[in-house]
């Protein structure tokens, strides 16, 4: 079954990003990236708060970085989003809640009158004893002297206040907390500080400060071993700490050995390490995620399905009875759009002294929170794809840039107003470009039950043409063995008649609907008559 895309047959709708709603296109809900698509979150840490707008409901507030300076990493804001922990289909941007702009004295921390840049943070709450929580945001201001910034709110969404300014200099702050801090406050209301780069450190801090190393104890240096040195916990960056039962779970990023899984050495790998006591010593657990889309292939080979390197962030949370380990992701031809990410992981511990700490490794998926499929019946954006290859696999050509032989997503930026931002941007602003010829595009996994095997069903799909000659055959199941073939939409560049390409919503009825069951991965797989691409394409869904 096929489209064929030629004059009167297809109606050319250049305006049908307008007013989406109003044609009763159902928004993606939860799916990975799991924030909208024009926004870049990375190295965010999940933290359940009390919703201090509702009382007795609680919310999970994402802490990351921002990557709004688009040509390098994070940016001199932090943002923070959140969700009911029973609607993880409802994230609210809560603003703007930190930025380093002025000094003690409110005079201008920088000459260009820039704030600082702001880099991975972590969230603490301390509770006085009539239970009254007052949050310390650690912001991992790289600047020199301002690197153990602290600052404190009494609402988990700020704003924040700088706390730990020097009483010497009003441009410098107190504090021994360095590169990707992370603080853990312990059910005795001790306060322990992990940081560093390359080399892990750790300390218990002072309370009263929350930033300062406990009077009489020292700081431990490579408590967990980093990746210069002969084991295989090769701790990198990316700190992120937590209390499970008994146990304190160490998460970061791995730098994987040359060779390591089949493939080269990498950071864009979360590992972890578990420990009776919360400086350790510490055992290694093992790899978390791999933000390469790590797989087999059929001769045996090990490849990576999504970008072949980067790096990643994040940490660990439990809503409701599912845990979850949340990271980034790369996005694009460099490493300055990075989104939020989140799998579903099954955490086990062992209690007692010695007692091991089992975490499952999650597999990089579109899936999100949408942990039992995606809706075939609901609008994605084809922003969320977690697999993209070509003829040849993507190669670094330099850092940070990459180059792609095949599809990859091309990252968009929304200048609008965060809060009112619709969903047709969301839909629009991710493009899966760069459609070759040999080109495969993934997305893991679908939930095939929630549509009727007895019903017709038509694929459909925004596309923007380029008017060169090939097809896109849209597929389900194995995508090394033996496919399920949905339909193929014909592209012919020689009998299209649009004169300026644009975005079209193509057709194509779906068939072999009777062999579709669970969840199965969904697969557009381009086939192209030359080296030029054959389009850009914006989102999709089933229709019944």
């Amino acid at each position: 079954m096929g489209t064929r895309l030629f004059a009167g047959y297809v109606v050319v709708i250049a305006g049908i990003f307008m007013g989406l709603g109003g044609v009763g296109v159902p928004e993606a809900a939860g799916a990975n990236p799991y924030l909208p698509l024009w926004e870049y979150i990375p190295d965010g840490e999940p933290h359940v708060f009390d919703d201090p707008d509702n009382p007795g409901r609680e919310r999970v507030y994402i802490y990351g970085s921002h990557d709004s300076r688009v040509t390098d990493f994070c940016g001199r804001e932090f943002v923070v989003w959140s969700a009911p922990v029973d609607s993880l289909d409802r994230w609210r941007y809560d603003g703007v809640i930190f930025s380093a702009v002025t000094d003690r004295d409110g005079n201008r921390l920088n000459d260009d009158g820039l704030g600082d840049i702001l880099y991975a943070p972590d969230v603490a709450v301390v509770r006085d004893e009539a239970g009254v929580p007052t949050y310390y945001l650690y912001p991992n201001n790289q600047h020199e002297g301002r690197q153990g910034m602290i600052a404190r709110s009494a609402r988990p969404d700020g704003p924040f206040e700088v706390c730990n300014w020097s009483k010497d200099d009003p441009k410098l702050t107190d504090g021994v907390l360095r590169f990707d801090p992370a603080v853990l406050v312990d059910d005795d209301g001790r306060v322990y500080g992990y940081w560093g780069f390359e080399e892990s450190f750790m300390a218990e801090l002072d309370p009263t400060t929350m930033c300062t190393v406990k009077p009489g104890t020292e700081v431990k240096v490579r408590a967990v071993p980093g990746f210069s040195q002969a084991d295989r916990e090769r701790f990198f960056e990316a700190s992120s700490i937590r209390k499970i039962d008994d146990k304190y779970v160490f998460v970061y990023s791995r730098s994987t050995a040359d060779g390591d899984f089949g493939l080269g050495s990498s950071n864009y790998t979360l590992a972890y390490a578990y420990s009776d006591n919360p400086l350790g010593p510490w055992t290694y657990g093992g790899t978390i995620i791999d933000g390469r889309g790590r797989t087999m292939h059929p001769d045996g080979r090990v490849i990576y399905t999504a970008h072949p390197n980067g790096n990643t962030h994040g940490g660990l949370c439990r809503l409701g009875d599912q845990w979850y380990i949340f990271y980034h992701r790369q996005c694009g031809l460099d490493e300055f759009s990075r989104q939020a990410m989140v799998a579903p992981v099954e955490v086990t511990v062992e209690k007692g002294k010695g007692g091991a700490v089992h975490i499952s490794e999650a597999e990089y998926t579109s899936e999100g929170f949408e942990i039992n499929g995606l809706n075939p019946l609901r609008t994605y954006p084809a922003g969320i794809a977690c697999h993209y290859t070509g003829k040849s696999p993507a190669v670094e050509t330099g850092w940070p840039h990459k180059r792609f032989y095949g599809a990859y997503i091309r990252p968009g930026r929304y200048d609008g107003d965060p809060a009112a931002a619709t969903e047709e941007v969301n839909l629009t602003v991710n493009p899966l470009v760069n459609l070759t010829d040999g080109s495969v595009t993934g997305y893991k996994y679908f939930n095939f039950d929630l549509m009727d095997g007895s019903k017709p069903a038509e694929f459909v799909m925004a596309m923007k043409p380029t008017g060169a000659a090939g097809a896109i055959e849209v597929l389900a199941g194995d995508i090394y063995g033996e496919p399920v073939g949905l339909g193929r939409i014909e592209l012919s560049g020689a009998e299209c008649a649009v004169a300026e390409y644009a975005v079209q919503e193509l057709r194509v009825p779906v068939g072999n609907l009777e062999r579709l069951s669970g969840k199965m991965p969904l697969w557009l797989r381009v086939s192209a008559e030359g080296e030029e691409p054959v389009g850009e394409v914006y989102y999709f869904r089933f229709e019944q």
